[in-house]
């Protein structure tokens, strides 16, 4: 009867970089429709003829009117303006997400009974706790991000160069943490996203611990929908927080993501707080899907590999007893 092999942990090392991984491979894919949200997030509609006239900013009607006229205007690489950024910004917001997450998580279980399963309320909290550390060291990278998506082709500036706009703006370098508390209360949606994986998972899954790609997508899709749809005004006020203020604020920037949703439903309606929700939505459930299909792929593969030193070791650790039992042997013993 063989001896079943025990399964290999994934360190919070491995499951970060997993979680990166499977992260710039679904943005990459999916980045225009981040492009298209981002941009609709921001606009305002002009409130008179003359508003719009003295307005040189674009304003869509939908997604695919934005697609087109991008397009139009720009060619197909207009879709992909800031994608070198934003790749940078989701690898490290991911990779800080799940190694926080994979710490915290550990720490919790370690200080639980064998065999505890966090609750819901739980996995929301180590959540939260692990996407606050994240945004903490990340969202430097986002601000740039925003602000490159939202620039006119003429004023299209590289990250650095954006970098470097942004912190000679009034806010200094303080500008690069525009939003910061904004997305410490977004850290819900993560928390929300991650939580209900996590729940639907042992509840539609129960016992299963590598996922069919199908069944990750499907979860990954499922979860990021009810994050979304929670936290989309929020999301919308943090767009608007690291986004060039709209014209009809002379320059002036907001100064708390409040004060954006406050202008957004004095100027828009309270509706328009769920502006971009379509391809926001969209994004999410390719994203999230793909995503969490790819970081199961991934983490299985660091667990062949390590399996695969560990036979290679195994290997060496036997030939090199062999060795030292035949020279064992081969030496005579000496009776005095």
């Amino acid at each position: 009867m063989g001896v079943q092999s025990k399964p290999v942990p994934i360190g919070p090392w491995g499951k970060a970089t997993a979680g990166a991984a499977g992260a710039v491979f679904a943005n990459s894919l999916v980045y225009p429709l981040d492009l298209v949200k981002t941009k609709l997030q921001v606009q305002v509609k002009p409130t008179s003829d003359t508003e719009k006239s003295e307005s040189d900013e674009p304003h869509y009607a939908s997604s695919w009117d934005a697609i087109s006229r991008i397009t139009s205007a720009e060619g197909i690489a207009g879709l992909y303006a800031g994608i070198g950024g934003s790749l940078v910004g989701v690898a490290s917001t991911n990779f800080a997400y799940f190694y926080w997450y994979s710490v915290v998580r550990g720490l919790y279980l370690r200080s639980r009974a064998a065999g505890h399963h966090p609750s819901t309320a739980v996995e929301l909290s180590l959540g939260a706790v692990a996407g606050a550390l994240a945004q903490l060291f990340t969202i430097p990278v986002a601000v740039i991000t925003t602000r490159q998506q939202t620039q006119k082709k003429e004023d299209r500036k590289g990250f650095f160069d954006t970098a470097r706009e942004v912190v000679a703006s009034e806010d200094g370098v303080s500008g690069l943490w525009r939003g910061l508390k904004a997305s410490l209360v977004l850290v819900v949606n993560p928390a929300i996203t991650y939580g209900a994986y996590e729940r639907l998972k042992d509840v539609v899954f129960p016992g299963k611990t590598n996922l069919r790609p199908w069944e990750a997508f499907v979860l990954g899709a499922m979860s990021k929908s009810l994050a979304t749809i929670a936290t989309q005004p929020l999301i919308v006020a943090k767009v608007g927080l690291q986004s060039r203020p709209p014209p009809s604020r002379k320059g002036k920037p907001f100064k708390s993501f409040v004060e954006v949703m406050k202008f957004i439903v004095e100027n828009e309606g309270a509706m328009s707080l769920f502006k971009g929700m379509g391809p926001q939505i969209l994004k999410g459930l390719l994203v999230q899907g793909i995503l969490m299909m790819t970081k199961e792929r991934v983490e299985l593969l660091f667990i062949l590999f390590v399996r695969y030193l560990q036979t290679i070791r195994s290997k060496q650790l036997r030939r090199a007893g062999d060795l030292a039992s035949a020279v064992k042997v081969a030496v005579p013993v000496t009776v005095k």
